[in-house]
């Protein structure tokens, strides 16, 4: 047993020597790489056989611990204020991050943040997120936490990186439209060289797991819970852009995470606070909501994340996230997918029937791999192992899920880690701009001739900051932006309806969703989202300096997909 040991720990230990042996020239002593690993693959490894004999030697403590993605207080990994500390010992029973990851053996992290529109603010118990140098700290402190212990595995590091609504890091990045902008605009290559674009900023920062892209295919009908996390209603073009994002992010390196799976778009309900149900029958099910998973299976998608979601036509009443036939005879058997499966987030009302311990036992008997966010670590943790020495798991079942783990970390060690001055560079700006553009709809309106011409006066429903940065374009393009009189163009922000549209406009914009755009008057625009790129475009189309060459991804009511043919 003490020969097996240590040949385990010497087996592991050059798994991280080799891991950090072949960089892009290798981290500056000053850069906050310099204290973490280095992704980097062994030429001509197999990294699937490798992960299974590295799986088979770890110890139970450290299989448990591979299988676990919590979230920690603090924003730095070995320094936190005491509130933080307070925190971490109740969710972990340890004061800081890096001592959670190396209590519990960690195979990865979540790194979370939230704002006050938020739809997913709810599972977000603190923030880790306050600047891109930051979070590149945060994660190298990590990282060497992870790699101090005789194991010496590299973490996975995620975020909700989705753009739009649901957005982690928000400053001094590169900042896409929502998935739903990317859907109007409707061109693959566009999607994929900007998701690339964000996930080379993203690893800069240490992160090499991103939640996104969302493959949900909305239902008809307004007022769908996902809304502009989604690319749209039509489950053809949806797969198209889910499988170009998938593949820019893990050309950079990040695992892109497709979520919700079977399918959270035909629902009102929020899964954070209920169990959404699923009425479709399967053929429904097959053709209306599975082909963008299908789509990103087939592009070699490193995660899928399992939803919280009653699935009536395979297996009603249980959650799909704890659903051995929807994860394994499902996602597995059915439509052969061989990658890592994460739940949605453990913290969540439809999770919380059972107790944390049993949920993350029931979680890996359905068929999930990595148990993400548990809401106290230290009870699931001790849960796992009681399951294991009991036998309600076996250990073949957890060295299955970490030999999938470890084959997603070999994969992304591949690519080389960019530098951090790539963040808030000239080519994600560039990739954000010419998204952004291509996305701007005219529903209603002129195409080749300029929407307004005169004084400009801009009004908002929640949407202030995009109002600043519209006024600076167009004053920019030399329009007279005006506080009375003028033409009023009304900007509508997320989670704004009917009640707020201005009678007076001459044009409505729609920021998120345009289903709100079936009860105005005048010309009609839609954007999908607020970035300052997306703020930019639109000045241009409102001053005739450039057409709107997207196509709405969802019905509006009584309106065209695009008034430019």
């Amino acid at each position: 047993m003490l020969r097996s040991r240590r040949r385990s720990l010497a087996c592991l230990a050059a798994l991280a020597t080799l891991l950090a042996a072949c960089t892009d020239g290798g981290p500056r002593p000053d850069d906050p790489r310099s204290a973490g690993p280095v992704s980097a693959l062994v030429p001509g490894a197999d990294p699937a056989a490798q992960a299974a004999e590295l799986a088979g030697r770890l110890s139970d403590e450290e299989l448990v611990g591979q299988l676990l993605m919590p979230y920690a207080y603090g924003n730095t990994a070995d320094k936190v204020s005491s509130g933080s500390a307070s925190a971490n010992r109740t969710y972990a029973g340890a004061p800081t991050p890096a001592e959670i990851v190396k209590k519990y053996h960690l195979g990865g992290i979540i790194l979370v943040s939230f704002s006050a529109d938020d739809p997913t603010a709810g599972t977000n118990k603190t923030t880790n997120i306050e600047s891109p140098a930051q979070v590149a700290k945060l994660t190298a402190g990590l990282q060497q936490a992870a790699l101090s212990l005789p194991a010496r595995l590299p973490l996975l590091i995620g975020t909700d990186q989705e753009y739009g609504q649901v957005t982690r890091i928000r400053d001094g990045m590169l900042q896409l439209p929502s998935a739903l902008a990317f859907g109007a605009a409707g061109d693959p290559s566009v999607t994929e060289a900007a998701w690339r674009a964000a996930g080379t900023e993203l690893a800069a920062l240490g992160l090499n797991v991103d939640f996104a892209p969302d493959a949900d295919v909305l239902g008809t009908q307004p007022g769908g819970v996902i809304g502009s996390r989604s690319f749209g209603s039509d489950p053809n073009k949806v797969k198209a852009q889910v499988a170009a994002a998938v593949r820019g992010l893990q050309a950079a390196g990040v695992g892109a995470t497709v979520k919700h799976f079977p399918g959270h778009g035909h629902t009102i309900t929020d899964s954070h606070s209920s169990l959404p149900v699923l009425n479709q029958n399967l053929g429904a099910l097959e053709s209306g909501d599975l082909p963008p998973f299908t789509a990103a299976r087939d592009a070699g998608v490193g995660l899928i994340m399992s939803g919280h979601l009653d699935v009536k036509a395979v297996d009603p009443g249980t959650p799909a996230s704890f659903s051995a036939k929807v994860l394994v005879d499902l996602l597995r058997t059915k439509l052969g997918y061989t990658g890592v499966v994460v739940t949605d987030a453990l913290n969540m009302a439809p999770a919380e029937r059972w107790s944390a311990g049993e949920a993350a036992v029931r979680a890996i008997l359905a068929g999930n791999d990595i148990l993400l966010m548990p809401p106290n670590l230290a009870v699931a943790y001790n849960a796992l192992l009681d399951a294991l020495h009991d036998g309600r798991l076996t250990r073949s079942r957890l060295v299955e899920s970490a030999t999938r783990i470890l084959t997603l970390k070999l994969r992304l060690a591949a690519v080389p880690r960019p530098e951090l001055s790539v963040v808030d560079g000239d080519a994600g700006r560039a990739a954000a701009r010419t998204a952004a553009a291509a996305a701007v709809t005219v529903l209603r309106g002129p195409c080749n001739a300029p929407l307004v011409t005169g004084k400009i006066r801009l009004t908002a429903a929640g949407a202030d900051t995009a109002r600043g940065w519209l006024a600076e374009s167009l004053r920019a393009a030399g329009a007279e932006v005006v506080t009375e009189g003028g033409t009023e163009v009304r900007l509508m922000g997320y989670d704004h309806g009917s009640a707020d549209l201005s009678p007076s406009a001459g044009v409505t914009v729609a920021l998120d969703t345009p289903y709100v755009l079936g009860q105005a008057k005048g010309t009609l625009v839609a954007t999908y989202s607020a970035t300052r790129a997306s703020m930019s475009a639109l000045a241009d189309v409102l001053l005739g300096k450039a057409k709107a060459p997207g196509r709405t991804p969802v019905p509006v009511q009584g309106l065209p997909p695009t008034a430019c043919t």
